[in-house]
């Protein structure tokens, strides 16, 4: 079995390090009371999305077969179901 393109990917872990340390420092100045009020909420909404990213291109790349295997095994079920 070859590695998938995602898992191949030099700086994955590097990457995903940034994003959790990024995301540790927001919420401790979050927890401090550090925020600006005229910014609203768009820097959560950017890290949710960045974090959301992250999160699903680590899933799959270290189970992205499994989740494969997993959908055609339902659409098979739902097939043989039908008939």
């Amino acid at each position: 079995m070859t590695p998938s393109p995602l898992r191949r990917a030099a700086g994955l872990p590097a990457r995903l390090h940034l994003i959790l340390a990024t995301a540790c420092t927001l919420a401790a100045g979050r927890l401090r009371g550090e925020r600006d009020s005229d910014r609203g909420d768009v820097p959560g909404w950017v890290l949710i999305t960045i974090m959301t990213a992250g999160l699903v291109v680590t899933l799959w790349a270290l189970a992205g077969t499994a989740f494969t295997e997993m959908f055609q095994d339902a659409l098979d079920r739902v097939r043989r179901a039908g008939q």
